[in-house]
C-alpha cells in the first residue's frame, strides 16, 4: 500500500493550474484516484449515434441560455483567472441544472448497477462499507428504480483505464460475460492512478510531451471501453447507460503537497511543474468523450475544489468560507464518509435529470 501511496502523491502539483510502475489491477494496494464513468442508451435496440449528445439549448445547454460559460454558471468565484482549468465549453456539453456534472441522458427504467474503475469506487478503510459512495448510490439507485435492482462491483484498488478491457483485470469482461437483458447503469471513477503514473514517470525525466501522449493513450483506452459498452447492441438489449467522473486533486489548487499530513509525513514534496497541462488534457480529453459517445460525466475535480487541505485558508482560490469541511481522509487521495456522500450525490443528481 506504501509503494502505491507514494507513487500517487505527485499529481497533486497539477494543482498549480488552478481548480477549474506497471498496470495495476484487483490485487494492488489501495491509493487510487478518481475517474469515473458512466453512459447510456435511451432508445432500447436502437443505434448508437456518434454524436448522440446534443449542442446545448437555451433550457439545458452548459450557458442555461444566458451566454455564461460552465465556470461563470456552475462555479463563480473558483479556480484562479490567471491559471484557467478545463476548457470543457468547448464540446458543447449539455449541463445540468444542479451543476454537478452533464446531462445527456434520459436514464431511466435500470434494473441493474454495474461499478466499475478504482479504489474511489471499491472503497478504502477508514472509511468504512456503509459509507462508500457506491453503497450509498446503490441504496438511492433502489429507492428510485426498485428494490429488486441488482447491484454489481467490478472496481479494484489501483485500477487504470487498461484494466477495463485488457488482460489481466478485464474489468467490463468480467462483469459482463454475455448479454444482460436487464435495463443497465455503469457508474465509474477510473484515471487517477494513469496520472500518478503518468507523474512519476515525468519525475523521472520523461519530458513533457511524452506525459501528455501517456494521457492520451488513457483516454483512448477509456473511450475504448465505453465504446465497447455500445458496439454491439446484442450486449444490452433494452440499453445501458454510463456515467463517470472526472479527476480531482487534494490541495484546493495550491499545490502544496504538504498541506495533507499523510503526504508531508511520506516525504513528497517534489512538485510537478507540467502536470497542469496533462491533467487539463485529461478532463478535456473526459468531457470529449461523454460529448461524443452521449455519455455523462460528473465533476468531481469541481467539486471538490475547496474541500482538500487548504478548505480553511482564506486567500485559497477555491476558498468556499470558514465553515467549508475537507472532503479527503488521511490517505490524501481518498475521500472521507463527507466526500463519499458528495460524490454519491453528484452521480444521483445526474441519474435524476
Amino acid at each position: 500500500m506504501v509503494a502505491r501511496f507514494r507513487s500517487f502523491l505527485p499529481i497533486v502539483a497539477f494543482a498549480l493550474a488552478g481548480c477549474g510502475s506497471d498496470s495495476t489491477g484487483a490485487d494492488a494496494a489501495p491509493a487510487s484516484d478518481q475517474d469515473a464513468a458512466v453512459a447510456a442508451q435511451p432508445d432500447a435496440g436502437a443505434e448508437r449515434q456518434p454524436d448522440a449528445a446534443a449542442p446545448r439549448t437555451d433550457d439545458g445547454g452548459d450557458d442555461g441560455g444566458g451566454g455564461e460559460s460552465i465556470q461563470e454558471r456552475c462555479f463563480p468565484g473558483l479556480g484562479d483567472p490567471d491559471q484557467p482549468g478545463p476548457n470543457y465549453d468547448q464540446f458543447e456539453p449539455i449541463v445540468g441544472s444542479h451543476c454537478g456534472g452533464t446531462d445527456h441522458q434520459e436514464i431511466t427504467g435500470i434494473e441493474r448497477v454495474v461499478f466499475l474503475g478504482d479504489s474511489i469506487t471499491e472503497g478504502s478503510p477508514p472509511t468504512l462499507s456503509w459509507q462508500f459512495y457506491r453503497t450509498l448510490l446503490a441504496d438511492s439507485l433502489a429507492e428510485r428504480f426498485g428494490d429488486d435492482l441488482e447491484v454489481s462491483n467490478c472496481s479494484a484498488w489501483g485500477a487504470r483505464t487498461d484494466d477495463l478491457l485488457l488482460p489481466p483485470h478485464e474489468q467490463i469482461l468480467g462483469c459482463f460475460a454475455e448479454a444482460e437483458p436487464r435495463r443497465t447503469l455503469v457508474v465509474m471513477t477510473i484515471g487517477g492512478n494513469d496520472m500518478s503514473a503518468i507523474a512519476q514517470d515525468a519525475l523521472d525525466g520523461v519530458p513533457p510531451e511524452e506525459s501528455l501522449a501517456q494521457v492520451d493513450e488513457a483516454l483512448q483506452l477509456l473511450r475504448d471501453a465505453v465504446d465497447w459498452l455500445f458496439a454491439d447492441p446484442a450486449r444490452f438489449p433494452n440499453g445501458v447507460f454510463v456515467v463517470f467522473a472526472n479527476v480531482y486533486e487534494f490541495t484546493d489548487g495550491e499545490g502544496d503537497l504538504t498541506a495533507c499530513p499523510g503526504a508531508a509525513l511520506a516525504g513528497f514534496t517534489e512538485p510537478w511543474p507540467d502536470g497542469r497541462d496533462a491533467f487539463i488534457r485529461m478532463d478535456e480529453g473526459m468531457m470529449r468523450i461523454a460529448v461524443e459517445t452521449g455519455t455523462d460525466l460528473i465533476f468531481l475535480l469541481e467539486s471538490f475544489c475547496g474541500h482538500g487541505f487548504h478548505a480553511g485558508d482564506p486567500d485559497n482560490q477555491c476558498y468556499r468560507g470558514p465553515d467549508a469541511e475537507t472532503w479527503f481522509d488521511f490517505t490524501c487521495i481518498h475521500p472521507n464518509p463527507t466526500g463519499h456522500a458528495e460524490i454519491a450525490r453528484l452521480f444521483m443528481d445526474v441519474v435524476d435529470e
